[in-house]
């Protein structure tokens, strides 16, 4: 079959396209046929080795995608062949004709998407969801700040928060941006590389019941003073340090919570699953899909996705 591989951590450009065999599985296993991967940062942090992230070699990048199921192990239940499909975590990696899952990991793909909008599912609408509802405990008519929405994860963030009867608050960096929130049903658009955009929000009477912050080194200082009381600031994203003062946390009776999709048990994953499941078959949700790349141009997908002004998701079309 083929794959994308990487024999070393190194960047993106050392990944080539490789004929690996076709994955055996045992009786506890499942064999999908990939239609299309997802692309996420955490990909290229275990491709380079970094944020304490690793790989065995050779390595073949992507924990997300769908596809069918091609072959079902004896001793699995509720997966038939040709099923549709998608996954978060793989056993070989996504960016290949085929992979290895654990029915713990493989969950129902609704005949409403594509594959390439399943392939969006696994971290970022699950990191949403569990954020919002799992770690911040938000509910109908909190008032949300999706800190960072254009992204994969926002974009998820800002639809399921929409959907649980929020008010949504979100911010973009560009005013293409703008209007893909705008597009998404946001109200309520701030530009997050104006100065002192958090400034109308930083009082009790004005602040957010949470924030969905997805670069904590840049804004977790003022988000803070941006909380009601009883505030909670989810983070999803980091790329450094960042000072804080606690009193800010301490006149709110505040909270910062970290959310880490690697934490999860498959318990709590397959509830998510559940729980998304009838809102994507009626189109209440549906992935935004920024580009799709053939597999050959995987390297260019990673570095893309860390490029900043993200606009929904990156895919790479497999089979």
């Amino acid at each position: 079959m083929k794959a994308m591989q990487i024999m070393a951590y190194g960047p993106a450009s050392e990944l080539a396209l490789v004929e690996a065999n076709k994955p055996v599985i045992n009786a506890d296993q499942i064999l999908v046929k990939v239609s299309a991967a997802g692309v996420n940062p955490v990909d290229t942090y275990i491709r380079s080795g970094t944020n304490n992230y690793s790989a065995t070699f050779p390595h073949t990048p992507g924990s997300d995608g769908a596809g069918t199921v091609a072959e079902v192990g004896a001793n699995v239940t509720g997966f038939n062949a040709g099923q549709r499909v998608y996954f978060n975590r793989t056993i070989g990696g996504s960016a290949a004709e085929y992979t290895i899952c654990s029915p713990d990991r493989l969950f129902p793909l609704a005949d409403a998407l594509s594959f390439e909008e399943g392939a969006c599912l696994g971290v970022p609408f699950t990191t949403a969801h569990r954020a919002l509802f799992g770690r911040a405990q938000a509910k109908a008519g909190d008032k949300v700040l999706i800190h960072g929405a254009t992204g994969a994860v926002g974009t998820a963030a800002v639809q399921l928060a929409l959907a649980a009867g929020m008010d949504v608050v979100a911010s973009a960096g560009t005013q293409a941006g703008v209007a893909l929130l705008n597009k998404l049903g946001v109200t309520s658009v701030i530009l997050h590389n104006e100065a002192d955009h958090l400034a109308p929000f930083q009082s009790l009477e004005n602040g957010f019941n949470v924030i969905i912050e997805m670069l904590a080194n840049h804004n977790l200082d003022q988000d803070l003073k941006a909380l009601a009381f009883g505030g909670c600031v989810a983070v999803v994203g980091n790329r450094g340090t960042v000072e804080i003062n606690p009193r800010d946390l301490m006149a709110r009776d505040a909270s910062v919570i970290g959310v880490a999709l690697a934490n999860v048990q498959p318990e709590e994953l397959q509830r998510i699953a559940k729980a998304m499941f009838p809102l994507l078959q009626k189109g209440v949700l549906k992935p935004v899909v920024r580009k799709a790349y053939p597999l050959t141009e995987l390297a260019q997908a990673h570095d893309d996705v860390l490029l900043s002004g993200a606009l929904g998701n990156l895919v790479i079309q497999v089979n």
